[in-house]
This record gives C-alpha cells, sequence and structure tokens, in this order.
C-alpha cells in the first residue's frame, strides 16, 4: 500500500496558506493527519507553522509548499510539545527549527517516548521517524521575516501553565494560527493543560479579535465564535469535575456522567471527556479531601 496524505495547500489569505486534517483521532487509516498545518510566504522564504505528525507527513508536506513558492524555507515553528505538531520537522532540517523554551525542554525529556506512542498508533506511517529537538528558541513579539512583518506570542494553558504555547499573527492579513489553543467543532485536549491558563490565554485571543484564525485542530479557517466555545468547553468541564468531586463522585462514575448538550455534535466529545476525567479529576478529588481534612474537629 502506497502512503500518502494527499496535501493539499488552500490558501485562506494573501500569502497565507493552510494543510486542513480531519477532526478524528489517531489510526492507521488518517496516518495522524488530525490537525491544521501551514504556512506563510515571504520573500526570505516560506515560514512553517506546525510539520505535522511523522517524517512522511513533513517530506510532503515540504513537496506542497515548493508547488506554490520557489523561495525555499526560511524557517519552521513549533507551537507545542505533542508528537502531531513535531515529528514533520525531520523533513526541514537544513532549515532552523523553532519553539518555545517549555517546548524545547519536554522534547529533550519525553520525545523519545512522545515518539513511541506514534509508531504504536500509526505503524508504517512512521517509518523513518524520529525523535525533533528544535534548534532555535523563539522569542515572544514583532519580527519581520523578509517582506512580512509576524507577531509570536507565548501563552498557556493547553501543554503547560506558563509560556507552553505558541501562536503566530501575520500583521498583514490579520491570520492568527492559534496551535491548539482553539479547537473548532471538535472537543479539545488536555494532558498537560492548565484550564485556567488556557482561559486566560482565550481571553487573550478574544481581546486581540485576528481577521481569521486557524485552530489547532478541527474544521479551518474559523472565527471568533470556536475561541468563544473552546472557552466554554473548558468552563463546563472545569466546574463540572469540581461539582462531581464536592459530592463525592467516584471516578469510575465520572466517567460515565453526561456530556452538556451543547457539545453533543463535536467530534471526539465523549472520547476527550474521558480522557479529561482520567488526567484532572484526581487532582478535584484530592482538592475536596483536603479540603474536608482542614475543617475536620480537633479530636
Amino acid at each position: 500500500m502506497t502512503l500518502d496524505y494527499q496535501l493539499e495547500p488552500r490558501q485562506i489569505a494573501p500569502g497565507v496558506w493552510i494543510f486542513e486534517g480531519s477532526d478524528g483521532d489517531f489510526d492507521r487509516s488518517n496516518g495522524g493527519n488530525i490537525l491544521n498545518t501551514g504556512f506563510i510566504e515571504t520573500d526570505a522564504g516560506a515560514v512553517v507553522i506546525d510539520p505535522g505528525p511523522t517524517q512522511l507527513y513533513g517530506t510532503q508536506m515540504r513537496a506542497a509548499i515548493e508547488r506554490v513558492t520557489d523561495k525555499g524555507i526560511a524557517r519552521v515553528y513549533i507551537t507545542h510539545r505533542h508528537p502531531d505538531h513535531v515529528v514533520g520537522a525531520q523533513a526541514f532540517s537544513d532549515s532552523p527549527v523553532y519553539a518555545l523554551p517549555h517546548t524545547r525542554n519536554a522534547l529533550e525529556i519525553d520525545g523519545e517516548a512522545l515518539l513511541d506512542g506514534l509508531f504504536r498508533l500509526l505503524g508504517d506511517w512512521m517509518r523513518d521517524s524520529q525523535a525533533v529537538h528544535p534548534d532555535h528558541e523563539a522569542v515572544p513579539g514583532p519580527e519581520r521575516i523578509g517582506d512580512r512583518a509576524l507577531r509570536f506570542i507565548a501563552w498557556g494553558g493547553h501543554s503547560g501553565q506558563v509560556a507552553s504555547d505558541l501562536a503566530i499573527l501575520d500583521e498583514q492579513t490579520g491570520v492568527l494560527f492559534a496551535g491548539d489553543l482553539v479547537f473548532n467543532g471538535r472537543a479539545p485536549t488536555t494532558p498537560h493543560a492548565d484550564l485556567d491558563a488556557w482561559r486566560k490565554a482565550l481571553d487573550a485571543i478574544l481581546a486581540m479579535r485576528p481577521q481569521m484564525i486557524v485552530p489547532g485542530h478541527g474544521s479551518a479557517p474559523t472565527t471568533m465564535q470556536a475561541v468563544e466555545e473552546t472557552r466554554e468547553w473548558l468552563q463546563w468541564l472545569e466546574t463540572h469535575l469540581r461539582d462531581a468531586a464536592q459530592r463525592g463522585v467516584s471516578i469510575g462514575e465520572a466517567l460515565t456522567l453526561p456530556i452538556d448538550e451543547r457539545f453533543s455534535d463535536w467530534s471526539l466529545a465523549r472520547h476527550e471527556y474521558v480522557r479529561s476525567v482520567n488526567h484532572l479529576y484526581p487532582e478535584y478529588r484530592d482538592a475536596v479531601l483536603h479540603w474536608n481534612t482542614e475543617r475536620a474537629p480537633a479530636p
């Protein structure tokens, strides 16, 4: 069987292109192509944003970029630590690869383990894939690359508490590549999440009001509604889990609780809810136990 992601770049604004993935989960039918990636054209070369989940994806992404522009690759940016956004950087080894310090550190520590997980899930799609270690530090603030003015923003939330998630704003068009801070019609993932920091990042995006948003997962591009809906999910999830813990619900019972009907038609809503209970519920349960212990009368 020939493995082919059939990547076709789609222009969403002048000089701004995306590759839209499916809204499903990792499996061998999609080769891990479940995210949105992209690039911005400059006269110094393309600025690549999230090179994808496998060496093969990165190779085919690069070939597709080179069909659009003959300027080469200026830089590659990785928005956060999760491997579906990282591994394809192998195909751009002759270009500088940038990530925030938090991401670089996480990949140094956990890169091999994350890669092993993808090999189990994706099989032959991962052939020749290796752990990636970005060699340049992404610095928040404005920067001109060739003829393009970009703004790099470090927020926390999806993959850690502080400065763990990189967003990239193209000043010319107002397109914001939000990474996994924003999901559209697909339930957010939370394995390394800090929900409070994540909501604050979404509040900052709402205040910024970009013209267009490329979410990490789900239909792209999208509007501010996806930012608001991502925030609503996170707020509901936190309130829901805290209330369940205060009622003494066990983790097994919490796994089966209903999902708010606002999210009933979202892709992977039940799947990601179950994952989030496993990731997050022990913290809420332990907080209640600690509170009850502190309030217990002295013997």
